[in-house]
């Protein structure tokens, strides 16, 4: 079979070359819209791919990269960003960055709470308004399952007075996936997050389908494990056919793999590197893998 050899540090050294915020690159030509998912409890659009803030975010000034990652994603039609008290400095960070932002009003933020207790809940939340500053915040939700049977009440009234649009749970680690499951299936929620990628695909078998069953939409964290999918691919080719599906870097194929599910509305790889946030944002753009081509896609990975 032939290959291309198109990889992740191959494309980042184009990007460097040409310039970090100079032009959004995609597998199928300039000018590629955004490819937008619907929420199933309203039928609003979100972007596919968004912007995780773990790790990255939880810095001191400057934010140059920060800001140029910002820029990346409202240029190429995103505006999804996912935090948490957990990130450190994060909220305050996008808060303060969005602050100097036309897109501030339309960008989607979701948070999260992450303590024990109905009071220490509140006042967490509260912080993170200020921290974000914001009045209301698009997505709440609850961190790694945390007291969730308490935060879940003040998240309902929250929301019924508009300080929340949206409400959900959060986990990454595959063992808590029937406890994921189970709150899916007896609470009224708006959205679930939860690890997916090729290399860890135990949500297809309950999790997904229940999400599409119910119509709660679904936010993809560690979609590139940690980074640990490009250590496993590291001196490897990607195949023709997956360049000619649009894949031109192992990131794009890692995330395309991901949003094509039917069940997933959102993708958000953490990064505060402006090459790997237009790298990343590629996969939003162009066509995603059919049924067909994502098995191939697995039997590929799978004999790597």
């Amino acid at each position: 079979m032939s290959t291309r050899k198109f990889d992740r540090r191959a494309f980042l050294e184009l990007v460097a070359a040409a310039g970090l915020t100079a032009t959004i690159p995609n597998g199928s030509g300039a000018g590629e819209d955004m490819i937008r998912r619907t929420i199933p409890k309203t039928g609003e659009t979100v972007p596919a791919i968004g912007l995780g803030t773990w790790r990255a975010f939880d810095v001191g000034a400057p934010y140059d990269r920060h800001r140029a990652c910002l820029d990346l994603l409202f240029e190429a039609g995103g505006g999804m960003i996912d935090a948490s008290p957990m990130y450190g400095r994060a909220e305050g960070v996008v808060g303060g960055l969005l602050a100097e932002k036309e897109e501030r009003d339309s960008t989607f933020i979701a948070t999260k709470v992450w303590t024990e207790g109905r009071d220490q809940g509140i006042a967490q939340m509260e912080e993170s308004l200020q921290r974000l500053q914001r009045g209301s915040i698009d997505l709440m939700q609850i961190h790694n399952l945390k007291d969730w049977r308490i935060h879940i009440e003040t998240l309902r009234l929250w929301k019924a007075a508009g300080i929340f649009r949206y409400i959900g749970v959060t986990h990454y680690a595959s063992g808590a996936i029937d406890q994921l499951v189970s709150v899916m299936e007896r609470e009224e929620i708006d959205f679930v997050q939860m690890a997916y990628s090729i290399g860890e695909r135990a949500v297809e078998d309950n999790l997904l389908p229940i999400a599409a069953e119910r119509g709660i939409a679904v936010i993809v964290n560690r979609p590139f494990e940690g980074g640990g999918l490009f250590s496993s691919v590291e001196g490897e080719d990607l195949p023709t056919w997956a360049v000619g599906a649009g894949c031109n870097s192992w990131s794009q194929f890692f995330l395309k793999f991901v949003i094509s599910h039917p069940a997933v509305t959102c993708a958000i790889p953490a990064t505060s590197n402006p090459a790997h946030m237009a790298d990343n944002l590629a996969a939003g753009q162009g066509v995603l893998p059919d049924a067909r081509l994502r098995q191939r896609m697995v039997e590929f990975w799978e004999d790597v």
